[in-house]
């Protein structure tokens, strides 16, 4: 596994990647922190749902730590739990996060507060990046579906440039996804596909629209509209346009908001069914889809 750096390459071991910023692989991760103290920044878990942050790390160290499991460490020590992996596979992992990022090395930092980074697009293309097929195969997504309904999408955050799979919103702005990030750029919204079906179907992720897209290829055609919620929390401003079809399906997350989400749709008209009942025992349509396809599918 190599590694470019000043024009050489070089064996990218696990010390180098214990080198790697955490805060800045963090935020690249989508994650931010709810609070700054001094060196401490606490962010909630990324290995969990919490309503309280408890996931600290001390960038002075470039440590982790979460209270509410009990474990911490370097970054290797970071990505075999948040991956659920083996530090084997970590080298690999990283290997792969190098061909769509230049990671910042952990230096003692100066202590201030961090401001909010936001997304510039640069650019928008065809989807057509190795780097990317890859990582939408590895979701077992063919590519000529993500690249009918997604762009290559180049962004800066903080003069760092970056390329991801995006999907366009309706008011403009993009979910950005690639093996390491999962963000959106302003203004966040949800996104409508128009075919002017009587029957909706609603997801609440951009590789669980994909997933169904990939489970219905080769269906007998039938027209239906769509929805990508790109949050649950978005699912009200999407009801204007849902309560205009005679039927809507939902897709959502086999979880606590998911089933909340469902449930209150269902009571509120008999229109809504719950479409979840496909990936039981699975947390969303695309893991389902995963567990469903034979290794080196495509």
């Amino acid at each position: 596994m190599w590694e470019r750096t000043r024009g050489k390459c070089q064996l990218l071991t696990l010390a180098k990647i214990k080198e790697f910023d955490i805060v800045d692989y963090l935020f690249e991760l989508g994650f931010e922190p709810v609070n700054i103290r001094n060196v401490d920044h606490w962010y909630l878990s990324p290995f969990r749902n919490e309503r309280t942050a408890s996931f600290k790390v001390n960038r002075q160290l470039n440590r982790w730590y979460d209270h509410g499991i009990g474990l911490g460490g370097n970054l290797v020590d970071f990505a075999v739990t948040f991956y659920q992996c083996s530090v084997r596979e970590v080298v690999r992992i990283f290997s792969d996060y190098l061909s769509f990022h230049q990671p910042t090395t952990h230096t003692a930092p100066n202590i201030s507060t961090v401001s909010r980074r936001n997304i510039e697009i640069l650019s928008t293309g065809a989807l057509t990046s190795p780097s990317l097929i890859r990582y939408i195969s590895s979701r077992c997504i063919p590519g000529e579906i993500a690249a009918h309904y997604c762009r290559q999408i180049y962004y800066k955050v903080r003069e760092r440039k970056y390329f991801a799979v995006g999907l366009k919103n309706d008011s403009g702005g993009y979910e950005l996804r690639n093996s390491f990030a999962k963000v959106a750029s302003s203004p966040k919204d949800i996104t409508t596909i128009k075919n002017g079906a009587s029957v909706v179907s609603v997801f609440e992720g951009l590789f669980d629209f994909l997933s169904y897209k990939t489970i219905t290829a080769n269906a007998s055609e039938m027209q239906e509209d769509y929805v990508i919620l790109n949050s649950v929390s978005f699912f009200g401003r999407s009801k204007d346009f849902l309560e205009r079809h005679e039927q809507i399906n939902l897709y959502l997350d086999r979880d606590a908001a998911g089933f909340k989400c469902s449930s209150t749709a269902r009571g509120i008209s008999e229109k809504y069914k719950d479409g979840s009942p496909l990936y039981e025992g699975f947390k969303d349509l695309n893991e389902w889809l995963i567990s469903k396809t034979p290794e080196n599918y495509f």
